[in-house]
This record gives structure tokens, C-alpha cells and sequence, in this order.
């Protein structure tokens, strides 16, 4: 009887999927031809709304799915409305977006069509927000999957922008989801004929899945990300940023830093100011009784930490913290899938390193990237830019946030990256690119050239190659007709204003004439 229920869910979910995939076409369809105007006023509805709802959604993924901190999670809905859509407000999506009339090219926008939208259950409701903006900006339509432990609050974020979408004027099913999510359904959907893109954000399993789905896929792999703290740094300032950025929604954001990286001259500074910013320093015995709860196999996170408190999690370990600990401290000299405290923990657990200097920081950061963060964040607190530099140069990953929180200035909160959250990993991490994904990795773009010039093409058996354009004579006869509108321009101020198109024409026909 069981089995029969658990089917018909995976059909009423298929079922569920196939009717949103057949709205938004249908809807997208109308959208497409909607004008720039048009467009720009629903997105800003969109932005609006969720703005305002960014409390209420924020309070329904904390009781959903149990993870994260309820002000944080504030933050990271706001960021996902304002700040995205203020990134993304003047970019132009409908018709000609650019022209370059030197080269005489123009480009034209077009939309993929109808996106599939993977939605993690870390970042349930900000993901939602942020991929309808930038999906619908594009004259797309989006199609959600969330994860089965935050569909509720995944669908209501759908729901919100969608409702303002509408009343804005945009076309019903714009924006579409499944309900009740299984692993068929979203399956199906990024394998759907009708969808045209696939926006992942997930675990690796999920990633692959839409890598393998046999679609164009922007997938995001993990995060393991390092953060080194060099001597020349200013250490309370450093510590404080890393702290807050580490413990920011209990760890959730795959930018967050993983594991501390500390020259030894400073060592005692840095952990001191670790220490009066909330953080507790493992011994042995607590060390060991973490990490039994930390993994379920080497290598292999213990999902039942992920989101959680410091204090939460010392108390599903059996050891006793302060009431006020934001983090838990271990020190480590190992890397390794049997090291727990080396791997990505999404959560407030530390691993913390002491090195010699920066050349031997960068080889431990690679060992720690190699981990699962290849492509990923690597964050820096020193004054020493030409140390940073050296560090962006070596280390193979596709953000180095300096002197910021990583989980805040890698996503475009403290910085000037492009606010988004799906960061891309890169060919270190197996993606198809490095960029902080946003409206314009979700545009098509025709390009429209005009012919600058004329090639003769010698018929077949004539043996006569005219002057082969490439060399001598052409070349010489490019040079000599710039040379001759150089020569002209100069003037230009004695004799009016000149047309250089004009000029060059006029001095190619002459030259044609005399030989």
C-alpha cells in the first residue's frame, strides 16, 4: 500500500511539473514580445514585492527546514531583491542592446525560452527570488524544483513574484513550480523538451544530473573555501569580518570561509580576538567527539549539522560551550577526506592553520581546494596587495574576496562583484563558467556584421593569386588609404566636420582608379 502512495506522488508530481512546463511556454510565448518598457516595469514589481515579503519568507524557510538564522535570512532575501535588481535595472534585454559603429556591428537579444530553476534548501527562498528576477529581466520563463524539505517556502517566494508579475501586466504561468518535489519529476523537468536552460543550484549530485541532462546547464560546484590571514593584516578587524561571515546563517552560503589559515607570527593575536569574538577552541577529546557527529563517512558531511548553532551542535556532540559560542575552533595540521575538519562543514565549525609565510599558505589553500572548492572563493585579510596579487595569480579558484566576509562579498554584498547566488566554479570546479551568474548568462545574443571590405577570389586553375590580400599588396593598400584619411582627418578642424566613413571610401575609389 505504501509503494502505491509513494507512486501516485511521483505521478501527481510529474503530472504537476508537465502542467507548469506547458504554462510557461505558452506564457513565455506572449513575453517575448514584450517591449523593454514592459519588461523593466514587471521586474521592479517583481523586486518590490519581495522585498517586502522578505521577513515573512525568511521566517517560513527557518521553520521549514530548520537551518539558518531568521535575521540572516532577512538579508539574504533583501540582497536578492534590491540588491540583484539594482544591478540589473539599466541592462537592456529587449531588441538591440548594442551597436558599434566603428566595427559596424549590432547586437540583438533574444531570450533562451523556459528555464528550469534547481533550488537548494540552504537558500530557499533568496535562490527563488533571485533567479525569477534575472530569468524574467531576460524575457524568459522559470520553471522551480525546489528541495523537497523547503518546497513550502520555496513556492511562496515562486508565488510572491509571480503574483506581482501579474498584476504588472506579465503573462499567467510566467513563473511556475512543482509542489510537491520529487526526484522524477525534477529529472523530468530539466530533461523536458520544452525547457531551454537549466539554472542549478545544489548539491553535486543535483549538478551532475543537470550537466548530464543533455541541455545547456549553468551548475555550481562546492565550496571549501580557505581564508588566510597574513601578518600584515589588521588581526581584530580580520578576525571580526571572518567571524561574522563564517557564522552568517549558521554557515550556509558555500562562500563561507571553511578553514583559517594563520602565519605564525600572529597566531597568538588572531586566536585571542577569535576567542572575544564568540569563538571556543576545541581540546583533543572535544575535537574527536565533533567530529564523530560531523561525518557519516570519510569525506562525507553529516547532513543533520548543516544550518545548525555552534551550541547545537556541541550539544549533539556531548561536550559543554559557553551559552554565547558563535563557532567551534579546531586546530589541524592535516588535509584529507579522513580529516573532518578540513572538508566543507556548512556550519560554524573551523578548521584552523598555522604556516610559516605565504608561499606555504598558498600550498595548503590548493590542498584544502582540492578537497571539493576548486573554482570556488578564496578570501585574504593582509596590506600587502602584491601578497593578494600572488594569490589571485596561483590560486585556482574564480573569486579572491580581500579584506571582506567571504560568505557576503563573494555573492556582491561588500563588494563590487555581481550580486548573485549562483557562483560559478569555473573549469577548476567542472562549470561552464567563472562568472557570479545574472541576467546576462541568460540571453541569447545575435550578432548582426555589415562587410568592411572586398576580397577578390581567384577562380579555380587560373593560378593567379591577386597579390594574396593578406600580403604585400593589400596590405600595403590598407596602409596607404589609412595613411591618406589620417592625413585628411588632421584637417578636419580647418574644414568642418568630416565623415571618416566617407573619406575612406572616396580615397579607396581613388586609389582603384590610379593602379
Amino acid at each position: 500500500m505504501t509503494a502505491i502512495i509513494e507512486w501516485d506522488k511521483d505521478l501527481r508530481s510529474v503530472q504537476e511539473m508537465r502542467l507548469a512546463v506547458a504554462k510557461a511556454k505558452e506564457a513565455q510565448h506572449i513575453f517575448a514580445g514584450f517591449s523593454q518598457q514592459q519588461v523593466d516595469r514587471i521586474v521592479k514589481a517583481m523586486a518590490d514585492a519581495a522585498f517586502e515579503q522578505a521577513s515573512k519568507l525568511a521566517h517560513m524557510a527557518v521553520e521549514e527546514t530548520g537551518l539558518g538564522v531568521y535575521e540572516h535570512k532577512v538579508i539574504k532575501n533583501q540582497v536578492a531583491a534590491r540588491d540583484v535588481y539594482e544591478s540589473i535595472r539599466d541592462v537592456k534585454t529587449v531588441g538591440i542592446v548594442n551597436e558599434n559603429r566603428e566595427e559596424q556591428i549590432v547586437e540583438v537579444a533574444s531570450p533562451f525560452g523556459v528555464i528550469a530553476g534547481i533550488v537548494p534548501t540552504t537558500n530557499p527562498t533568496s535562490t527563488a527570488i533571485f533567479k525569477s528576477l534575472i530569468g524574467v529581466k531576460a524575457r524568459n520563463a522559470i520553471v522551480f524544483s525546489p528541495h523537497p524539505a523547503a518546497a513550502k517556502c520555496t513556492v511562496e517566494a515562486a508565488r510572491v513574484c509571480m503574483q506581482a508579475a501579474r498584476e504588472a501586466g506579465a503573462p499567467d504561468g510566467l513563473i511556475g513550480w512543482i509542489t510537491e518535489p520529487t526526484m522524477e519529476a525534477t529529472e523530468g523537468l530539466m530533461k523536458h523538451p520544452d525547457v531551454h536552460l537549466i539554472l542549478a543550484t545544489g548539491g553535486s549530485g543535483l549538478v551532475k544530473a543537470a550537466y548530464s541532462s543533455g541541455k545547456p546547464a549553468y551548475g555550481v560546484g562546492p565550496g571549501n573555501a580557505p581564508v588566510y590571514i597574513e601578518r600584515s593584516a589588521d588581526i581584530s578587524q580580520s578576525v571580526k569580518r571572518i567571524v561574522d561571515s563564517k557564522t552568517f546563517d549558521n554557515g550556509t552560503i558555500c562562500a563561507s570561509e571553511q578553514a583559517v589559515i594563520v602565519d605564525q607570527q600572529v597566531r597568538h593575536l588572531v586566536v585571542h580576538q577569535f576567542k572575544n569574538n564568540g569563538a571556543y577552541f576545541l581540546n583533543e577529546a572535544e575535537k574527536k567527539k565533533v567530529e564523530a557527529v560531523m561525518t557519516l563517512a570519510p569525506g562525507k558531511l553529516n547532513p543533520k549539522i548543516v544550518g545548525k548553532s555552534a551550541t547545537v551542535i556541541a550539544q549533539m556532540a556531548g561536550i559543554t560551550v559557553p551559552e554565547k559560542t558563535r563557532l567551534l575552533i579546531a586546530e589541524e595540521t592535516e588535509v584529507g577526506k579522513h580529516i573532518p575538519f578540513s572538508i566543507e562543514k556548512l556550519s560554524p565549525l573551523f578548521a584552523f592553520y598555522s604556516v610559516r609565510d605565504w608561499q606555504e599558505a598558498v600550498d595548503l589553500c590548493k590542498q584544502l581546494l582540492a578537497l571539493g572548492g576548486r573554482g570556488h572563493t578564496l578570501a585574504i585579510h593582509t596590506r600587502d596587495d602584491g601578497v593578494a596579487r600572488r594569490f589571485a595569480e596561483e590560486i585556482p579558484v574564480s573569486r579572491i574576496v580581500v579584506n571582506t566576509p567571504a560568505a557576503l562579498g563573494a555573492v556582491g554584498a561588500t563588494t563590487h562583484l555581481k550580486p548573485s547566488y549562483t557562483l560559478g566554479c569555473g573549469t577548476f570546479g567542472g562549470n561552464i563558467t567563472s562568472d557570479n551568474i545574472t541576467v546576462h548568462h541568460l540571453i541569447n545574443l545575435k550578432r548582426m556584421a555589415y562587410g568592411i571590405r572586398d576580397i577578390d577570389i581567384p577562380r579555380p586553375g587560373t593560378d593567379s593569386l591577386p597579390e594574396r590580400r593578406g600580403e604585400k599588396g593589400w596590405h600595403n593598400k590598407a596602409v596607404e588609404v589609412q595613411q591618406v584619411v589620417e592625413k585628411v582627418l588632421v584637417e578636419e578642424g580647418k574644414v568642418g566636420r568630416v565623415d571618416k566613413e566617407m573619406v575612406t571610401q572616396l580615397v579607396q575609389e581613388v586609389l582603384a582608379k590610379l593602379g
